[in-house]
C-alpha cells in the first residue's frame, strides 16, 4: 500500500510517494519522510533562531486518528504513546481518540504515567440527528433544489434512519435511490429542474409526452376543475397543453417558495413550546404539514395552548426572527405581511414605553400570528 501526502496545491509536486516495501516501518524512518516532506517548506520560510516547540507550531503535525479507542489494545496503544512523546520535538503528533462510551475510559486505558504523557482537549461532534437534520434542511427544504419528497417516503427514510441505523450516509443512499427511481419510472420528469430550464423543455414537449402530462392524477384533477371549454382545450390542443404546464410549473415554484418561507416562520413559534408537541426539529414540522392539515391535528391544539402562555418578551423576539425571514426569502406576496409584523412591533415598544403592556393583548396576537402561519404550510 502507498502513501500519499499532499505537499501543497500550488507546488510543482502534488504529492510524496513513499514506498512501505522500501523502507523499514519505524519512527526513525517515520521521521525521515516526515522532514523529507516538510524541508521544502521550512526553507522557505525566513530564518531566525527557532526553538523546538516553535518548530513544533510552524510544521504542520502529523494526525494520527483512533477511529474507536476501545477496540485497540491497551499495551499496544500504551507503547505507541510513550515512543511518540519521545520523538515529539522532531516528529509533531496530533492523536484524535474517537470514543463512544465516556471520556473517563481514557484514564480507564492509560495509567496516570501514560496519560501525563498527553495534552488533553475534549471535543464533541455532532449528533447523528444534527447531521440528518442539516441535510434536510439545507437540501430538502430549498426552493432551489427542484425534487421533493412525498410525506410517505421521507417518512419511511427518516425512520429507518431513527430505528435501525443512525446511518446519514445510507440515508443519503436511500434518498438518491428514490431520485433514481424517480427519473426512470416517470416520463414527465424531464420537468423536474430548475424553472428556467423546465418552461424551456416543456415548451418543446413532443406529443407523446404532452399526452403523459394528461395522464397523470394531479393534471386530470385539475382539467376537472376548469370549465367545459378549458378542459377540451387542455385534452386536445398540444399548444395550450404546453402553455398551461409552463403556467402551472410556475405556480408550483412559487408555492414551494412561499411554503417554505411559511414553514420556518411556524417553526419559530414551535420551537419556543415546551415539549415540542409540533417536534423540535424542522424536519418533524415538515413532516407534520406534509401529512395532513395540521391545525386540524390534537398537536396543533396542545400547541395553540401553550402559545397563549407566551409572554411579551419572547413573542417580541419570534415576530423579529419572522420579519426577517421573510424579508431574506424569494418568496412573493409578503410584503404585507412583514409590513403588519413591524406594525405590531412597533405597537409592542410604544407600550411598553408608556408602561402600559397588556398581557391578554400579547397572548391573543401571539396566537393569531401562530395559527396564520400555520394555514399559510397548508395552503
Amino acid at each position: 500500500m502507498n502513501c500519499y501526502v499532499d505537499v501543497d496545491s500550488s507546488e510543482d509536486e502534488d504529492y510524496v510517494q513513499v514506498s512501505h516495501n522500501r523502507i523499514r516501518c519505524s519512527m526513525t524512518s517515520l521521521i525521515s519522510w516526515y522532514e523529507s516532506v516538510t524541508k521544502k517548506t521550512d526553507s522557505e520560510t525566513p530564518s531566525k533562531k527557532r526553538t523546538s516547540s516553535s518548530r513544533h507550531w510552524q510544521s504542520p503535525p502529523v494526525v494520527v486518528v483512533f477511529k474507536d479507542m476501545e477496540s485497540f489494545s491497551t499495551k499496544v496503544l500504551q507503547d505507541f504513546i510513550v515512543i511518540s512523546s519521545q520523538h515529539i520535538h522532531e516528529l509533531p503528533l496530533v492523536l484524535i481518540f474517537g470514543i463512544a462510551t465516556s471520556p473517563m475510559i481514557i484514564h480507564s486505558l492509560l495509567p496516570h504515567s501514560v496519560s501525563s504523557l498527553l495534552c488533553i482537549e475534549l471535543f464533541q461532534s455532532l449528533s447523528c440527528k444534527d447531521h440528518l437534520s442539516t441535510i434536510i434542511d439545507k437540501l430538502l427544504l430549498r426552493a432551489s433544489f427542484p425534487f421533493k419528497l412525498g410525506e410517505k417516503v421521507l417518512q419511511v427514510l427518516i425512520n429507518i434512519f431513527l430505528y435501525h441505523d443512525f446511518s446519514v450516509q445510507n440515508f443519503v443512499k436511500g434518498f438518491q435511490l428514490c431520485i433514481v427511481e424517480h427519473f426512470c419510472s416517470q416520463p414527465v420528469s424531464v420537468l423536474c429542474c430548475q424553472l428556467v430550464d423546465a418552461k424551456k423543455r416543456a415548451d418543446s414537449l413532443s406529443h407523446d409526452q404532452c399526452e403523459n402530462i394528461r395522464k397523470l392524477p394531479s393534471f386530470r384533477r385539475y382539467v376537472e376543475s376548469q370549465v367545459s371549454e378549458k378542459q377540451i382545450a387542455l385534452l386536445t390542443e398540444d399548444t395550450y397543453l404546453k402553455e398551461t404546464t409552463q403556467e402551472l410549473l410556475e405556480d408550483l415554484h412559487v408555492y414551494h417558495e412561499n411554503y417554505l418561507s411559511v414553514l420556518r416562520c411556524l417553526h419559530v413559534f414551535t420551537s419556543f413550546l415546551p415539549k415540542y408537541p409540533l417536534g423540535k426539529q424542522i424536519r418533524e414540522l415538515h413532516c407534520a404539514c406534509l401529512e395532513n392539515q395540521v391545525w386540524e391535528t390534537e398537536e396543533y391544539e396542545s400547541s395553540l395552548q401553550l402559545a397563549r402562555m407566551l409572554n411579551k418578551s419572547d413573542l417580541v423576539t419570534m415576530l423579529q426572527q419572522c420579519v426577517e425571514i421573510f424579508v431574506s426569502s424569494s418568496g412573493k406576496e409578503f410584503d404585507n405581511t412583514v409590513e403588519k409584523l413591524k406594525e405590531f412591533l412597533t405597537q409592542f415598544q410604544k407600550l411598553e414605553e408608556i408602561g402600559q403592556i397588556s398581557k391578554h393583548y400579547s397572548l391573543n396576537r401571539s396566537c393569531v400570528y401562530f395559527e396564520h402561519f400555520t394555514r399559510c404550510c397548508n395552503h
